[in-house]
């Protein structure tokens, strides 16, 4: 038998290396962007089209490149960062593996030129999957420029797999701040179609956050920074008041390295507990500074992962620097002297100063078109199905409720203990509020206690997905339309979710550079700020999009149910309950919410006699 294993040829070699490397348009621009830092540029331009797929192009003021170190970069394996394997343990710079522009050469078509300061001419070439087509002299600025060009052209598998522009340009975007923020005192560009995303000027790392995020954290950063003699913390922490639903604007830097560490995020949160919501995420920018001896950065070829040989350590001086932060700067939450701090339950209790305020507001609100009686009428029909029971030959509204009395006056001062749940003018009906949580309706079988929260937000799903299935959604007008300034990341998500916005109802336009126009929202949902509406929704859409693989439809419909839904603590009227009820057995899975808990549970008679001993 002859011999069947051979080596595979460099070309294919690369292609394979790249798939580790090069995994979409943006693992490309943090390749490059890395390249321009090691290589000492203080000033580096970014150029991008059609989100990366057609043109990605880094251009530097670094020291430049030799004619011979032009043609070896992009060899494999071809590094000027170590020597030896004990170079791996004093690493300070981003590259070391001397894969990444062999792996770049492999899957596009690549133009590089690059020039020293105490030569005359540069060096231009080109290079098409491993292959060089040129190499030559050419005329140059000090420094280098690398230009890639359509990404995956000899691997269209790879190029089908690749998402929309707006996808795949959030996620270079989310790759140029994390370079931008590890090295302030260098300027950064970026231009994506021929119009400018970023101009950040060198200066402090307040000053890059703000200028990366907007004007909005300028007045939540507090600063941190804990000395000790293994591990040094610097950054800034956001307020507990600016927290977000979603993991957005968290980063760790090792050495001025980007990393993800799970295990420090608990830290920094761990330090937050009792300051903000258990499902908050604060803002946070830290830089760790520690011997590169005790960590290890070899782990993964993206270099986001590393391993700290003391983690218990670095854990413990974390949460240290950042509760100091807290401390130190009176980052204490605002208490409202009027509640009763003890019993949460009293905040609730205000109900009729809420009325009035809702009346005041009544005029910026959409209300609900109420369904008629008939409509949500015999919802217990569709509940107990095809039971045989004399008494659903009658509606719920010929049903007579049981008469429920209460003591006289002279009996309830001689039983003082005795204290009525609820007004007897409250009592009459077949369905009430507990804890104004908790919707009871009486069933001829026995009781049905429905939680109102989540029972509304299965309804308002069903019908968002029949929107998005469909037609569009009905839309109210804005009177005064609100503008949104967003971040670069969150206006390419909008983009991207243009059109299921529209069926839901949102009419949204650009307005300048990272901002959008709100003109029309939902008509079936009260709001009184639409900026607020808006921007709650694509927070929650952020946070399902991290904890869910769903698509755009799913997830817009969940986030959406989510943030319009009647929310614990609101208080509701007859008609309104009856309608919920109604609606929720009128849905397709009335049975569990959108977290996959019971929107409901039932208590038959035989079980209300048991408790009695009957």
């Amino acid at each position: 038998m002859s011999d069947i294993i051979q080596l595979l040829p460099d070309a294919i070699a690369n292609q394979i290396a790249a798939g580790e490397v090069v995994q979409r348009p943006s693992s490309a621009l943090k390749e490059l962007l890395e390249n321009s830092i090691d290589s000492g540029a203080t000033h580096i331009q970014v150029i991008i089209k059609d989100a990366g797929k057609q043109l990605i192009q880094v251009i530097d003021n670094g020291k430049g490149m030799s004619g011979t170190d032009a043609r070896m970069s992009f060899e494999r394996h071809a590094t000027s960062k170590i020597r030896s394997s004990s170079d791996l343990f004093s690493i300070r710079t981003f590259g070391f593996r001397g894969e990444a522009l062999a792996s770049i050469a492999a899957v596009a078509q690549v133009e590089l030129k690059t020039k020293q300061a105490d030569s005359d001419l540069g060096t231009l070439i080109q290079i098409e999957g491993s292959e060089i087509k040129k190499q030559e002299p050419v005329a140059a600025q000090n420094g280098t420029s690398v230009a890639m060009k359509n990404l995956f052209f000899n691997v269209p598998a790879r190029r089908n797999f690749l998402k929309s522009n707006p996808v795949e340009m959030r996620h270079i975007v989310d790759e140029f701040q994390r370079v931008a923020l590890s090295y302030p005192e260098i300027s950064f560009t970026m231009h994506q179609q021929d119009l400018e995303t970023f101009n950040l000027s060198p200066g402090k790392l307040s000053q890059r956050i703000v200028g990366l995020f907007g004007k909005n954290y300028q007045g939540q950063l507090v600063p941190c920074e804990e000395l000790t003699p293994h591990i040094n913390v610097r950054g800034y922490i956001g307020k507990p008041e600016n927290a977000k639903k979603t993991r957005g604007e968290q980063f760790f830097f090792v050495n001025n390295r980007y990393i993800k560490s799970s295990y420090l995020n608990h830290a920094v949160s761990n330090a937050f507990e009792g300051l903000i919501q258990p499902d908050q995420h604060p803002f946070y920018v830290l830089f760790l500074e520690i011997d590169p001896a005790h960590i290890d950065i070899n782990v993964h070829p993206t270099k986001t992962e590393i391993k700290f040989d003391d983690e218990r350590t670095v854990y413990a001086v974390v949460r240290s620097a950042v509760k100091q932060a807290l401390g130190a700067h009176h980052v204490v939450p605002s208490l409202d002297f009027s509640f009763d701090v003890n019993f949460t339950e009293n905040w609730s209790k205000d109900t009729e100063k809420k009325e009035q305020v809702d009346r005041e507001y009544s005029y910026k609100s959409y209300n609900t078109p109420e369904f008629k009686k008939a409509s949500t009428s015999g919802w217990e029909k569709l509940f107990d199905g095809n039971q045989k029971q004399p008494s659903l030959e009658r509606s719920v509204e010929q049903e007579e409720p049981e008469v429920l009395t209460f003591p006289s006056r002279a009996s309830q001062e001689e039983n003082k203990e005795f204290i009525p749940l609820r007004r007897e003018e409250e009592t009459t009906g077949t369905t009430f509020q507990v804890e104004l949580n908790y919707i009871v309706a009486q069933m001829s079988t026995g009781m049905l206690i429905v939680d109102q929260q989540v029972a509304h937000e299965r309804i308002l799903y069903e019908r968002y997905i029949k929107q998005l299935n469909s037609a569009q959604g009905p839309s109210q007008q804005c009177l005064f339309p609100p503008t949104v300034p967003l971040s670069p990341s969150d206006y390419a998500l909008v983009m991207d979710i243009l059109p299921e916005l529209h069926s839901l109802g949102f009419m949204v336009s650009e307005f300048g550079k990272d901002t959008i126009l709100i003109q029309g929202v939902p008509a079936d949902i009260q709001s009184k700020s639409e900026k607020e509406l808006f921007e709650g929704l694509i927070e929650q859409y952020k946070n399902f999009k991290n904890e869910l693989s769903l698509d755009n439809r799913e997830n817009l419909a969940r986030s959406l149910a989510r943030k319009s839904s009647l929310k614990r603590g609101q208080k509701l009227n007859s008609q309104e309950m009856e309608t919920i009820v109604g609606q929720l057995f009128a849905c397709q899975n009335p049975n569990y919410g959108l977290s996959g808990n019971k929107t409901f549970i039932k208590l038959d008679l035989s079980n209300i006699h048991s408790f009695f001993g009957k």
